[in-house]
């Protein structure tokens, strides 16, 4: 399978026309690897095909979802907490 390389950003990146192909052998890869596929076009990336969260949470929004499943956000687990649980609950609650 054919794969672009966008050096700038250092990233694979697969053409449409190689999706359309091998959408089945990209999904199996994404789902057993749990590994993200860039999709583009003249090696420009422009969509994600990303595994699908394990635990999905219907009351938050798409984007909710898959940053939490990204763990974007796992680098404040080592930050202090600088408001305690009480501080929190007097300001919004």
């Amino acid at each position: 399978m054919y794969i672009l390389y966008n050096i700038g950003m250092n990233i694979k990146t697969f053409s449409t026309t190689k999706v359309r192909e091998h959408i089945s052998d990209l999904m199996d890869i994404v789902s057993t690897s749990g590994k993200s596929i860039v999709l583009g076009r003249r090696n420009v990336p422009e969509a994600v095909l990303i595994p699908f969260p394990n635990l999905w949470n219907g009351k938050l929004t798409e984007i909710a979802n898959i940053n939490a499943y990204s763990k974007s956000f796992d680098f404040l687990a080592d930050e202090p907490e600088i408001y305690s649980l009480k501080d929190i609950k007097r300001k919004y609650v």
